[in-house]
């Protein structure tokens, strides 16, 4: 089939058209979808006809309508969310780079303060994953180099040993030992020395001990921390800088020193200056409260950031095994890696088994490195993808390779977000129209004035006033601008972000990623493990089978009682089994309690070993080890072969019941001889094991080999075991899992358990959590792969349960709810093998407790406490942003259209503006920073998690928020215009402060009308709009301050406001015009709003068209 176009769409997918054989005369479209080696790549097409077509063509996880063919491929610029789409739109993940461009090109000259603006965005040209891991290759691949090259100039550098290190008895400085770590080919120096062994006496650590804690300090002090130099925290006054940069406050403060002159030189001191001096203050109040918001923002982040970096490891210390900070490691430590760990600093191998790591963020290099006593070398920055080890710190913090790279690379910002983009949009239209209506308005105000000034004293005698009278129109018109520009719009979605994250990280969720917040709240269905998550993940064993029989043993004297009736040979092979074949250690803490450090599962088993014989712990514990094969979630086992003290070897097995038993040909009896498995008794245990899978017990099978040798080159043995025990261990559901999968039923989340557990297991505990419901389906993971495209398509929404799932069979289900139905997927994993299905979901969420660092680094939500309430709690604060969002804008667009509208046509009738400049001031503070601190910081209530989740393509501004934006402006609009142009008449007001009194009256029912439209503005739908709003505090606070203030400038600081104090009646005339707008809204809420057609779905899902026919 000839290529017909290629084009990249972005890193991670290409989209191809190649043409089909003669007699076809149509084109296939092509997707290619990979994940930067992390999976294999994987086609997604489709047929569509060579004239006018309409394709939804999946980019990078988010879907994009395109009109081509018929009228060109011109975009439609019919409505502001057509444009919105155009020109910013971005995916969530991953955004490229031509998208991030088109969107910032787009916003052009309409930002008032491109400092503040995009100061928190990472630069266009930051570099993606693949590119620094490239850089860093060249960068480290330089650095080796330049060192070979000194050390053939030089020979070997001599180091030489502070005082204090010769004091403290250590004979090795650290530059020499970073750089022994540092030369990772060439084992020379490092044989010098004594090996690994050398190393540990010269640094006073000892291999099987480690340190003593009394040495943490000067360990410290001599060798380093292990931390990065950090981007030192910016000042408040560093944001009181970025706010001055805004243009048009720059305009208004020339215009108020202009004023300033001109009034003093006309008007004398000091009545002179109150003009000038108003816009001033206003400005200032302005920036402050702006640099304020963004300052106290700012901190909020950093918590966050700290927060990120709170990993902890397990290390031996003073002969203890136990968890610290990878920023309180110190060198001579002896450090605990396993299979998903990030190595956290450089270091030396000591000993362990089948040790594989990934260097590609060092060398760019993608192939897995061996590690052992041979290359025993370990970098910082690492990645452990199989095997265990223990290792030897050597090298800390700016000393270590990682170290040394990522001196070299600056922090350069976040990646905006979807909502922020869209919010950019939606600012840049309103900042156009606001543009040109300023210019109207002052052109307006400009012309009258000369008109008026040529007919009274004519254009040619020109004196002070006149010239103050132009400078005040003009900056009326910047003001306008100023009010306009809607700069809070945008950076509303980061305040309400990191209001929302600080909660969320109070309430055990992490989020690591700006964007993961938005969108979650738009998540349609959640893809969650069983274990930990749905579970409480402290397990215990609750029944074996052994030798034909099975008890319960959740108690010591039924562990007593199953002692009895099986021999003591066949219980010794099974404790020598449990204890030689794990991943768990008992540990010593520094109460004197021994505890068990491990998986839940592997603790389980360690517990109902020591029960049953905890003195022969120590004398297992000390047989050799030949070769380790730890579990992972591929194999689904975990394999040791042991040299007997006796002579010869045994080779143990542990794992999912239908895989060991498949491996299995003998199994031991009553007395503990090895008899011949049949196929009756294979079924016999294949019947027990569905038994205790059927009342929700996780199943888990142990056999073993006897050996008469066994050799280095030789593999741990697939076939010809004899099965020992099946254990059945019992996980309980977490108190308050039904419930939350209800309440995400109810917001129109479906939930899907993925689970490696056996499907009798998985489809007891789906049915407790009430996932697994009379309509839906459990199947294995293999399944999906046998299916054709279209019975994928029509088991896709029935499925709920998928079990002996294995990590790409977790990735296909993914991809398929997203490719054929547009799903919106969160997906939970805490395995190295679940980064490519975290990587390609929506919403990448890892396990806090029992999620590798690999998981978690691939996340963009890592759940702390592991528990899916909290899940169901972060799609809760999700939607909260997007509605509070959609709040704010509603509320500023709004304020936009009638102060806008107000003072261009009060120029055009009446040729003044009844808002002056430090008016307008106020009310874009009250709009801007004020509003977005009130409404965006409104906390989820019940009534969210009742609707069904925004869909990909809803407007987000819709035709609700239009009705009320453009009822409220209507309503204020008439109560203003009425006042501008009868007020006087109406209320009967005269004098000489009579046109000073009514644009007072003007303002200050402008401004209570907004503080009622802002309560108005907390529900967009329902009709009670005060429900629970004295719990948040901030709301109440911001609308007293406002209202406060408010009496303040009017009735005190009339000379620099332009106001005049008004008399009881008409404040209460300004509150009682400002509160009708909530009459208003309650009969706007009345107003039907027509949804849309909907079309029937299958299944309540929107098919994409498949084949000509259809489109």
């Amino acid at each position: 089939m000839p290529l017909q176009k290629c084009k990249r769409l972005d890193s991670q997918t290409v989209h191809l058209e190649v043409s089909l054989p003669p007699g076809h005369n149509n084109i296939w479209d092509v997707y290619i979808y990979c994940f930067h080696g992390c999976a294999p790549f994987f086609l997604l097409t489709r047929p569509r006809r060579e004239e006018g077509y309409q394709r939804k063509a999946r980019q990078t996880g988010e879907e994009r309508e395109e009109q081509t063919g018929m009228e060109g491929g011109g975009s439609s610029w019919t409505s502001m969310e057509g444009y919105l789409n155009e020109y910013f739109h971005i995916p969530a993940k991953n955004p490229p780079s031509d998208a991030r461009l088109r969107w910032r090109r787009a916003v052009g000259l309409v930002v008032r303060n491109r400092r503040r603006r995009f100061r928190e965005f990472s630069a266009l040209g930051a570099i993606d994953d693949a590119q620094r891991r490239r850089i860093l290759g060249k960068v480290q691949v330089v650095i080796n180099v330049h060192r070979a090259a000194l050390q053939f100039i030089n020979g070997v550098k001599q180091y030489h040993l502070t005082h204090e290190l010769i004091e403290e008895g250590f004979s090795i400085s650290p530059d020499e030992l970073a750089e022994i770590t540092g030369m990772r080919e060439d084992s020379t120096i490092l044989k010098l020395h004594g090996g690994t062994s050398g190393i540990s006496r010269k640094i006073k650590a000892s291999l099987q001990d480690g340190i003593n804690e009394t040495e943490i300090t000067t360990r410290q002090k001599l060798y380093g921390t292990n931390k990065h130099a950090e981007k030192p925290a910016r000042s408040f006054w560093m944001f009181v800088w970025d706010a001055l940069h805004d243009l048009t406050l720059n305009i208004l403060i020339v215009c108020a020193l202009v004023s300033l002159v001109v009034g003093l030189a006309t008007e004398g001191w000091p009545k002179g200056i109150y003009d000038g001096l108003g816009i001033m203050l206003s400005i200032l109040l302005v920036v402050l409260v702006t640099a304020s918001s963004d300052y106290k923002q700012s901190r909020k982040f950093m918590e966050l950031d700290h927060e990120k970096q709170k990993i902890y490891v397990l290390v031996t210390r003073d002969k203890k095994t136990k968890k610290v900070l990878i920023h309180d490691l110190v060198v001579g430590d002896i450090l605990h890696l396993s299979i998903g760990d990030v190595v956290p600093a450089d270091g030396l191998f000591i000993s362990g088994y089948c040790l594989l790591v990934d260097e590609s963020s060092l060398s760019g290099e993608s192939e897995p490195i061996q590690v052992s006593e041979e290359k025993p070398f370990l970098h910082g920055g690492s990645k452990v993808v199989d095997g265990t080890a223990k290792m030897l710190v050597t090298a800390v913090g700016s000393r270590t390779e990682w170290g040394k790279i990522m001196g070299t690379l600056s922090d350069s910002g976040v990646d905006e977000t979807p909502l922020q983009v869209k919010l950019n949009g939606v600012a840049t239209i309103i900042g156009q129209i606001g543009l040109v209506f300023a210019i109207l308005t002052f052109v307006v105000l400009l012309g009258r004035f000369l008109v008026n000034k040529g007919m009274a004293v004519g254009l040619m005698n020109w004196s002070a006033n006149d010239a103050l009278t132009i400078v005040n129109y003009f900056a009326i018109a910047v003001t306008i601008i100023v009010v306009a520009v809607p700069e809070g719009l945008p950076l509303a979605v980061t305040l309400s972000l990191a209001f929302a994250m600080k909660k969320l990280m109070n309430d055990k969720a992490l989020v690591r990623h700006l964007a993961a917040c938005e969108t979650m709240g738009s998540v349609s269905c959640i893809c969650t493990d069983k274990t930990g998550t749905l579970t409480t993940n402290h397990m215990i064993v609750d029944k074996v089978w052994i030798s034909d029989v099975s008890k319960s043993v959740n108690g010591d004297a039924k562990i007593s009682e199953l002692k009895s009736v099986i021999s003591e040979r066949a219980m010794a092979i099974l404790v020598q089994g449990i204890f030689v074949n794990t991943g768990s250690e008992v540990v010593k803490g520094d109460d004197g309690k021994r505890t068990i450090l491990g998986t839940p599962t592997e603790a389980a088993l360690l517990e109902f070993g020591l029960t049953v014989e905890r003195d022969r712990y120590t004398e297992y514990n000390k047989i050799q080890r030949v070769r380790v094969e730890p579990f992972n979630s591929v194999k689904k086992k975990m394999s040791v072969i042991i040299q007997l003290p006796n002579g010869g070897f045994r080779s143990f097995c542990k794992g999912a019941p239908e895989i060991i038993l498949e491996h299995c040909n003998d199994m031991l009896n009553g007395e503990g001889d090895i008899v011949p498995l049949s196929d009756m008794q294979k079924q016999n245990v294949l019947n027990i094991i569905n038994s205790f899978a059927s009342e929700a017990l996780r199943t888990l099978c142990i056999a073993f080999q006897d050996l008469d040798e066994f050799s280095d080159e030789q593999t741990i043995p697939e076939n010809g075991y004899t099965l020992i025990a099946l254990f059945g261990i019992k996980d309980p559901v977490r108190p308050g899992v039904r419930d939350a999968v209800m309440t995400c039923m109810a917001a129109g989340i479906t939930v899907r358990m993925v689970t490696g557990d056996n499907i009798n297991t998985a489809k007891a505990i789906a049915k407790e959590c009430g996932i697994l419901t009379e309509d839906g389906i459990a199947i294995e993971g293999h399944e999906l792969h046998d299916k054709s495209s279209d019975e994928l398509r029509e088991l896709l929404p029935k499925i709920q349960v998928m079990a002996r799932s294995l990590p790409m069979d977790k990735f296909k289900l993914v991809t398929s709810l997203k490719s054929m139905y547009q799903e919106v997927v969160a997906v939970t994993g805490d395995g190295t093998n679940d980064a490519p299905a975290l990587c390609e979901s929506d919403i990448g969420l890892a396990m806090g407790i029992a999620g590798t660092e690999v998981a978690k680094e691939n996340a963009d939500v890592i759940i702390m406490d592991d528990n899916f309430k909290t899940i169901v709690n972060v799609a809760r604060w999700g939607r909260a942003v997007y509605l509070n969002i959609q709040k704010f804008v509603q509320f500023q667009l709004t304020v936009n259209i009638v102060a806008l509208i107000v003072n261009f046509v009060s120029a055009c009738v009446i040729g003044t503006a009844p808002l002056t400049a430090v008016q307008l001031l106020w009310v874009n503070m009250i709009m801007d920073t004020l509003g977005a601190l009130a409404l965006a910081t409104e906390p989820p209530n019940e009534e969210m998690m009742k609707r069904s989740p925004v869909r990909r393509g809803d407007s987000f501004i819709t035709k609700v928020m239009w009705r009320n934006i453009l009822g409220q402006a209507l309503y204020q609009l008439l109560v203003l215009g009425t006042l501008m142009i009868v007020g006087k008449r109406l209320l009967n007001i005269e004098g000489p402060t009579a046109d000073k009194t009514i644009n007072t009256l003007i303002f200050n029912s402008f401004v209570f009308c907004q503080v009622f439209n802002e309560i108005n503005s907390r529900e967009m739908d329902k009709i009670n709009v005060f429900r629970g709003i004295f719990r948040n505090w901030i709301f109440v606070g911001i609308l007293t301050a406002t209202v406060i203030f408010q009496v303040i400038i009017v009735e005190l600081l009339g000379t620099f406001a332009n106001t005049v104090p008004l008399s009881l009646e008409l404040w209460l005339l300004s509150i009682v015009l400002g509160s009708v707008s909530m009459i208003v809204s309650v009969i706007l809420k009345c107003i039907p709003v027509e949804s849309g057609k909907r079309f029937a779905k299958p299944h309540g899902y929107e098919l994409i068209p498949e084949g000509p026919e259809a489109l």
